[in-house]
């Protein structure tokens, strides 16, 4: 039975002219899990917003949007039924917590919803145990991890009993093992209930073996939608979103179309592999397919990103090169009866390399970097940049073409109207074209009003045109499309070669295996483990990429879909 329609849907913000959501038109029926996915800007998040009336943006808007075969903007008037029937998660966890106390967040749509104290008791009690809250049913919302709290934000809406779940990135803030719990608890729900859900992700490695449809949008329109067999077939790797595909599937098109095995990958809609199961199946028979001499320096070794370099001569030029920045002993907390947020931490970036930290939430990576820009400042240990202890860079002078650094929220460095007013008062816009990424079609637009995507980009303009040479990155693919993360890699590329030094806080594994040089892992403030870049992703389990998962014991080495294809062909 059909739950949502929406019909010839068209909407655009004040004082523009672009449509950013141009005729779209589907219907979702009760269970369905949908994924909704596009390019960075596609839409997708005014599509979901327009969807949940509270929280619909201004602007001009056309068409209808059916909730229950009735017209969600006029004909159902208790708003308070209407708020609990259409639940919705943000992007950012902290956005979406209204209260201070977790029990608290959790009856609060119950309390605005005039329930009973005796039924909202025991809704919050079951909710609360469906989700593992118990533990943590006391504690204060800021006393939660991200992933704790993106959980939280789900119970208080399921709480409500909604018909209807719509989710936008709800694990662009997550790492790795937070978000893959998250993503198994949407589907959880989606069959102990048959909850119907309608998730906008970029992630799409985990949700399109269980999702039922697939609606891809491109510049506003919906340009694909069908069920993920057969909206595999029809996305080629010049589409952009062809990145964001399972690694198992990329990879397999692009060795049965090297070889010749099959013109087109997903015309077998029973052989495709979207799983790690499933690729490593199908690595497995086609290696033992094809001689030996073609698979020859399936090593880590034979993987050269810099060459002539090889991994001695890259660790012998790290050994000899100057420290950018240098932690020693470094400890910190946020109160003095709180714990240390960092440990005694110790580490060195080295002159011009991409070094990436990766962690779970609230392993001390923010806090690290906000350390290192002199954001907070630790009770013991030693920080050094370029040399120089930081205490010793006076009036400003550590920012002066120095070091700069895009923070977690990058909504902070906006305040003023328009992208174009953004960039003159930092004197950026004379420099628009020296960017490798292009924003000029964003000039008009208030920065609120852009996707989280969009603002990363605007963000990263704004932090580039003070010309650091020590850059800072807190999250920087957070929003952005596979497609945006890999363009994002070779800038981070173009500006290593530029000789600035990059230290990037970061999630995503699969970016930090494209671009970063070494990784190192928090956890509880201090580093659990370093390493090269393929040394380092081989060694772990969870905080590695698909294609080591996939290819260990099999082909190791490559950390990346390129990587193996290239060892492979």
């Amino acid at each position: 039975m059909e739950i949502l329609n929406v019909e010839n849907l068209k909407f655009k913000y004040p004082k523009t002219e672009k449509y950013v959501v141009d005729g779209v038109s589907f219907h979702v029926n009760e269970g369905d899990f949908v994924v909704l996915c596009g390019p960075t800007g596609s839409g997708k998040s005014t599509l979901l917003k327009l969807i949940k009336p509270e929280i619909s943006p201004l602007g001009e808007k056309q068409g209808h949007v059916r909730f229950h075969n009735e017209e969600i903007d006029r004909d159902i008037e208790d708003k308070k039924i209407k708020a609990s029937r259409i639940g919705y998660v943000c992007q950012n966890p902290k956005e979406q917590a209204v209260t201070d106390k977790v029990w608290h967040e959790l009856a609060f749509g119950l309390e605005n919803m005039g329930l009973p104290t005796s039924e909202m008791g025991a809704r919050i009690a079951e909710m609360a145990s469906y989700f593992g809250i118990e533990d943590w049913y006391e504690k204060r919302v800021d006393e939660l991890s991200g992933g704790q709290l993106q959980i939280l934000n789900l119970a208080s809406v399921m709480v409500m009993n909604p018909d209807i779940l719509i989710l936008d990135e709800p694990t662009a803030q997550l790492d790795p093992i937070a978000a893959s719990e998250f993503l198994t608890t949407l589907k959880k729900l989606n069959n102990d209930f048959a909850l119907t859900i309608i998730i906008a992700e970029h992630r799409l490695e985990e949700l399109i073996p269980v999702c039922d449809r697939i609606l891809v949008m491109e510049e506003g329109r919906l340009t694909i939608d069908g069920a993920w067999q057969e909206v595999l077939g029809r996305i080629t790797p010049e589409n952009e979103i062809f990145d964001a595909l399972p690694s198992a599937y990329r990879l397999y098109n692009g060795l049965a179309g090297i070889k010749g095995l099959k013109g087109n990958a997903a015309a077998d809609t029973e052989k495709i592999p979207v799983t790690i199961r499933d690729g490593r199946e199908f690595l497995s028979g086609y290696i033992a397919k094809n001689s030996k001499k073609e698979l020859q320096g399936t090593s880590e070794n034979s993987i050269n990103r810099e060459s002539p370099d090889n991994k001695e001569t890259v660790k012998s030029r790290q050994v000899e090169s100057t420290a950018t920045l240098e932690f020693k002993e470094v400890s910190f907390r946020y109160a003095r009866e709180l714990p240390d947020a960092l440990k005694e931490l110790s580490f060195k970036v080295n002159s011009g390399e991409i070094f990436c930290i990766l962690g779970g939430n609230g392993s001390g990576k923010t806090t690290a970097i906000n350390a290192a820009a002199g954001l907070v400042k630790p009770y013991e240990g030693c920080i050094k940049v370029f040399g120089n202890k930081l205490k010793s860079y006076k009036n400003q002078s550590l920012y002066n073409k120095c070091l700069s650094m895009l923070p977690q929220d990058v909504q902070t460095l906006f305040l003023h109207n328009t992208v174009k007013e953004e960039l003159e008062s930092r004197k950026a816009l004379e420099r628009l074209g020296d960017f490798p990424f292009d924003i000029s079609m964003l000039l008009d637009r208030h920065p609120y009003d852009l996707s989280g995507g969009e603002q990363q980009l605007v963000a990263l303009a704004l932090v580039l045109a003070t010309e650091p040479k020590l850059l800072l990155l807190d999250e920087p693919t957070k929003g952005l499309d596979a497609y945006r993360k890999k363009n994002l890699a070779g800038i981070l590329k173009e500006l290593k070669a530029s000789g600035i030094t990059v230290v990037t806080v970061t999630h995503d594994v699969e970016f930090a295996a494209m671009c970063a040089d070494r990784c190192v892992l928090f956890f509880k403030g201090s580093i659990a483990s370093e390493g090269d870049v393929h040394s380092f992703f081989k060694s772990n389990n969870f905080y590695t990429t698909s294609v080591c998962r996939m290819s260990r014991g099999i082909c190791d080495g490559p950390v990346t879909v390129e990587e193996i294809s290239g060892v492979l062909k």
